[in-house]
């Protein structure tokens, strides 16, 4: 019987427990995308709190876009050094770490009107207003090189892996989309071509960081809006071709965050409402289970978990091997280490979604009045 708090291996990484603390923006890095010492302090006080695998906020892959300010950046080779320092720190408490690699396309208000912003289609973010024009192949190219090279920097500045960012209506998820891919070349119309990015991502980067570093991807189970949008079947197509090549783990989620529809319905990946009922936890998961069942990569499963029954459940039921969370952890750094002195309270997370507009993306019940 699998539990939550088992160690077990993945690839080369020996995970101490499996639970993944799932990637959130934190805005507090500096314009450049340094770290400050407020962040490292985030980062340490999860590490202390028993989590066995820590998946950054993502990281910028290009100086000139990031999808929001205050992110980590990677798009130099400057960063390696003061990198290295950090994961060393991380590592100290026996915590893996990973870096999420990202480029965000429309989805930012970042220097609008300054530059050019990339998009598989001309397009619209429908939320934040901002324009996307279509790529020609040499920038897709150059798209795909610089996740590669990101990669190769983050294993030089001893990050355990990285996880690109294919999901919630970043760029790379614009393109799996066929509600705003509408290309008719080979990077557009059939799945085949949609995914073709993802794929060559994948490739550039395990050409540049070799087979024993671990590559995982965060992928939308489905964009979730009415029509045109990414389908579970398209999505598990696409998973089931990682898988074949290699990849190392695959992190579940969903919803598009730049599509109104998705966004009105409480259908983005961080839902509220989920405290109300055990069924409305752990959203993503009947996805999650079928994938699971159909490929050899392991399955990280974020969105919503919460009480540690449903998450064994879920667990025992399924091939799913790790559970990520976000929000209870920002809420509670320490909630694993509860856990495993045989306190198995639920998380005091009440996914209100609050913490996303106060400063450091702290817990409002956390914040001293």
């Amino acid at each position: 019987m699998k539990r939550i708090l088992d160690e077990t291996k993945l690839g080369n990484l020996k995970m101490k427990n499996r639970i993944v603390r799932g990637a959130l923006w934190e805005d507090l890095a500096d314009e450049k995308g340094h770290l400050t010492p407020e962040l490292e302090d985030i980062y340490e006080e999860l590490a202390q709190g028993g989590v066995g695998t820590i998946i950054t906020g993502y990281a910028f892959v290009t100086e000139n876009e990031q999808p929001n300010p205050g992110m980590l950046g990677i798009y130099d080779d400057k960063f390696i050094s003061e990198y290295k320092k950090f994961t060393d720190k991380i590592h100290s408490y026996d915590t893996n770490i990973i870096l999420q690699i990202c480029y965000g396309g429309f989805m930012t208000r970042h220097n609008v009107g300054e530059r050019v912003i990339w998009g598989p289609s001309t397009a619209q973010d429908e939320v934040r207003g901002t324009w996307a024009q279509e790529m020609i192949k040499d920038e897709i190219k150059e798209l795909v090189n610089a996740f590669g090279d990101a990669a190769l920097r983050a294993k030089k500045s001893g990050f355990d892996g990285v996880e690109i960012h294919g999901a919630h209506g970043y760029i790379l998820s614009q393109f799996l989309s066929p509600y705003f891919n509408k290309r008719t070349d080979e990077y557009g119309g059939g799945i085949d071509n949609r995914g073709r990015i993802i794929l060559e991502v994948y490739q550039n980067i395990r050409e540049k960081v070799g087979k024993d570093f671990s590559v995982w991807i965060k992928l939308n189970s489905a964009d979730y809006v009415s029509e045109g949008g990414l389908t579970q079947e398209d999505s598990m197509y696409i998973a089931g071709k990682l898988s074949e090549l290699g990849i190392d783990a695959i992190e579940v989620s969903g919803g598009n965050s730049s599509i109104k529809e998705v966004v009105t319905n409480n259908l983005s990946s961080a839902r509220t409402k989920i405290v109300v009922s055990k069924e409305n936890e752990s959203y993503f998961k009947e996805y999650a289970i079928k994938l699971s069942n159909q490929i050899k990569t392991p399955v990280v499963l974020i969105g919503g978990n919460r009480h540690i029954d449903v998450m064994e459940d879920i667990l025992n039921r399924s091939k799913i091997e790790y559970i990520s969370m976000a929000r209870p952890l920002t809420c509670e750094p320490n909630l694993v280490n509860l856990w495993k002195s045989g306190d198995l309270k639920k998380p005091k997370c009440v996914s209100c979604n609050k913490c996303f507009s106060t400063e450091g993306k702290r817990c409002i019940l956390n914040i001293k009045k």
